[in-house]
């Protein structure tokens, strides 16, 4: 009698916990991080979505998005990308896991670089890395200042603006290492492209 009275009231100490803990953990904490998210970081913890000058969402600052197409001398070009079968593909976020050596990857490089060093008019030793190489997420949304600055010639011309102002629009979307000293400074194509699409 007494093992079984010790036994059910084990056994409601246990039920009690576990509710407790399902209530804390799997309700109250969700919603105080989701609510410190909404009211602190709202852009971040809504994805951090980009509207054109109409307010419609043409995408994420944090996902790289293709800009080729019949019009892609006008654009702003990203990272190369092995992000699903044509890459870009949020839904299959990943790198080629190809190593340096692999020939699949040399001659995925070798025909990257001839055909932007076609594209942008330079010789193929100008054409940066990140202009021939997919990032490990294959989604990177950002391009290097070098990489940026190649492309200026062909985006003017297309656009029949001038250099300089295409420039100067490459530099104000240039961000700074973080904290002055962490990463590289990068360029966000999809940022950089909205600004240049308001230029008349």
């Amino acid at each position: 009698m007494t093992s079984t009275r010790s036994f059910l009231r084990s056994t409601g100490v246990a039920v009690r916990l576990t509710l407790l803990a399902t209530v804390v953990l799997g309700v109250a904490y969700p919603l105080a991080v989701w609510g410190v998210g909404q009211a602190a970081f709202h852009d971040q913890a809504n994805g951090s979505m980009v509207t054109d000058s109409s307010g419609t969402v043409v995408g994420s600052s944090l996902i790289g998005q293709s800009f080729a197409g019949k019009d892609a001398d006008r654009w702003f070009q990203s990272r190369p990308s092995a992000a699903g079968e044509d890459g870009y593909d949020a839904g299959a976020s990943s790198g080629s896991n190809l190593g340096p050596s692999n020939p699949d990857l040399t001659k995925a490089i070798d025909e990257r670089r001839a055909a932007v060093a076609e594209a942008d008019g330079v010789d193929p030793s100008e054409v940066p890395a990140d202009a021939v190489t997919a990032s490990g997420s294959g989604l990177d949304p950002d391009i290097s200042p070098e990489y940026a600055l190649q492309q200026v010639a062909r985006v003017a011309e297309a656009r029949g603006l001038s250099e300089d102002r295409v420039r100067a629009l490459v530099d104000e979307h240039t961000d700074g290492r973080q904290l002055g000293v962490l990463g590289s400074p990068a360029v966000n194509v999809l940022e950089l492209n909205l600004a240049l699409a308001q230029q008349r």
